[in-house]
């Protein structure tokens, strides 16, 4: 818990900066304000699974510091509605007490569907629209005045904000990028920045993700003609993937289709839901009507392009059940071309690379980046994030939205400018950041880090399941089920520990029998019996097998 930060007479009024999630890590985003009794939220998002967390769905950010508090929070705001900022949120409101929750209209529909998905109630939220283009501002609570800017990013209606407090500004990027050929004309607002700067800005929290690659990220109309040039060339069907809530780049794609005389498919539920929520509030416009599998049987080969997902190689995604046959109307064949729109994200690596693997042995052309220039990042680069920092000459600085490396190298760039930050902060989730006119420091901590969702269970997994999964995946399972009456006798199944061996059975039978008389004899508890059974034969199947299999002990009397 963190003090009460309301000034009594003669101290320093400060405001309280706490990441819950997204600070040293890519997803998850969620940051909490806090000045004397009220809290201010902004974004409330999801993380995928790395590989070694298996059987797990999502990662959500943990909020007990929320719920503690829940009295004093008094609104959210959202900045965009990518999967790592809003996805989170059907998890995250109902815990929470009802409050205004700010976002541009895109972030807000597709807000509204995910709630919808979850079976939530609109009545039961309060989503506020606001309009970026107009630099509108909102009032939270007495302390926390909110001026929304645009920033580009690889989706409409993305917004950085101005959050005016008692002890300053804190100027706050968002995910960005200086794109300046952006496919809907919307530069971000860079005058306001600057403006900011010249006012004066505490604190500068800005994105990292991009802090290790020089020069600018290339723009997305630049990609749009590099697609163009492929689709072009193509002979046979198109089947393009990227990931579902890249408007820009699908619409570029319609464009392109359009302008090659191709005829467009939709593939894949969250496709077609974003492409839905877009096309309904005027972000998304098909040149022609959109065709189903089953439509394009008269058409040539060369007037057609698939738009699906699995550009993560999700095993359940249009292209991965491509990929390996799988999919109940679709076959790809040889002088097929497949377009990989995107790259992949940290933990999706080997998954892109067998869905890839896969497409070349089925003998389709494959498409993909560095190869080919057909993905640009939503996140700008050095030159763009020195740009920022330059026009808003902050005292303070925290990177943000990045791993340790991407928040170190920022702050590392930061320092080469001519006006560089005052101070800088690499801060971690959970972590209590005072910000004051003359204070910028960790001052304690707060309860952060993952929730996992796993089916329907929220939170009722923890790391030593995870662990546990781990080891059964690595070295199996080996289940001992010892009856003691009429006479003991033991039973051993495994699974995933080695191949049907007769004789290694017998042994273990030998080894836990031994134990059980021993115990028996000796007349122990029937938990040491068990233990000790345990012990016994994980000695013996670590020194005759080399290997460390779950073992699981069970004594019926």
């Amino acid at each position: 818990m963190t003090q009460d930060n309301k000034a009594p007479d003669g101290a320093t009024p400060h405001l309280e900066v706490m990441p819950l999630g997204g600070m040293g890590e890519i997803g998850k985003n969620i940051t909490a304000y806090r000045y004397a009794d009220e809290i201010m939220i902004v974004d409330g998002g999801l993380a995928f699974p790395d590989s070694h967390q298996m059987g797990i769905d999502l990662i959500i950010p943990r909020i007990d510091y929320l719920q503690q508090n829940a009295g004093l929070i008094k609104g959210m705001i959202l900045t965009h509605g990518h999967e790592d900022h809003i996805g989170g949120l059907p998890y995250i409101l109902p815990r929470l007490p009802k409050m205004p929750v700010y976002g541009a209209p895109l972030t807000l529909g597709l807000v509204r569907e995910k709630l919808a998905e979850f079976g939530i109630k609109e009545a039961d939220t309060d989503l506020r629209e606001i309009d970026i283009d107009k630099n509108e501002k909102v009032r939270i609570g007495k302390h926390f005045h909110v001026e929304f800017i645009r920033m580009t990013h690889s989706i409409p209606d993305n917004a950085g904000y101005i959050l005016t407090t008692p002890v300053g500004r804190v100027l706050h990027t968002g995910d960005f990028k200086l794109d300046e050929e952006p496919s809907d004309g919307k530069l971000s607002d860079l005058a306001r920045i600057e403006q900011a700067g010249k006012d004066g800005v505490l604190l500068l929290i800005s994105d990292s993700t991009n802090a290790e690659r020089p020069g600018r990220t290339v723009s997305e109309m630049e990609v749009a003609r590099n697609l163009e040039e492929v689709i072009r060339n193509c002979k046979g069907r198109v089947f393009m993937t990227t990931f579902a809530s890249n408007v820009h780049r699908i619409q570029n794609t319609l464009n392109v289709a359009h302008r090659c005389g191709r005829r467009v498919v939709m593939e894949g539920r969250s496709m077609l839901k974003y492409a839905q929520v877009a096309t309904q509030l005027g972000y998304m416009e098909a040149p022609d009507p959109f065709l189903t599998s089953e439509d394009v049987g008269q058409l040539q080969d060369q007037q057609i392009l698939f738009v699906c997902t699995g550009s993560q190689g999700q095993p359940m995604s249009v292209l991965s059940r491509l990929a390996f046959g799988n999919h109940a109307k679709i076959a790809l064949r040889r002088g097929d071309t497949v377009i990989l729109s995107s790259n992949p994200i940290p933990g999706n690596e080997e998954a892109v690379n067998l869905v890839i693997n896969r497409l070349y042995e089925i003998g389709v052309d494959v498409v993909y980046p560095p190869t080919y220039k057909v993905h640009a990042s939503g996140h700008g680069s050095q030159e763009e994030l020195a740009t920022v920092l330059n026009l808003a000459r902050p005292k303070y600085f925290l990177p943000w939205h990045g791993e340790p490396r991407h928040q170190i190298n920022h702050a590392k760039l930061a320092q080469t400018l001519p006006r560089p930050p005052k101070r800088t902060l690499i801060a971690k989730n959970g972590d209590v950041v005072k910000l004051a006119a003359d204070e910028f420091k960790v001052t304690g901590t707060v309860p952060a880090g993952a929730v996992y969702v796993d089916g329907l269970g929220v939170g009722d997994i923890g790391d030593d399941v995870l662990l546990d999964r781990v080891n059964m995946s690595q070295e199996g399972i080996l289940i001992m089920t010892a009856v003691l009456h009429p006479t003991p006798h033991v039973e051993v199944v495994s699974r995933g520990f080695v191949r049907a061996n007769r004789d290694l059975d017998n042994q273990i039978r030998r080894v836990a029998l031994e134990s059980i008389e021993t115990g028996l004899r000796e007349k122990k508890r029937l938990e040491d019996v068990r233990d000790d059974m345990y012990g016994a034969v994980r000695r013996f199947v670590r020194k005759v097998t080399g290997r460390n299999p779950v073992l699981i002990p069970m004594i019926v009397d």
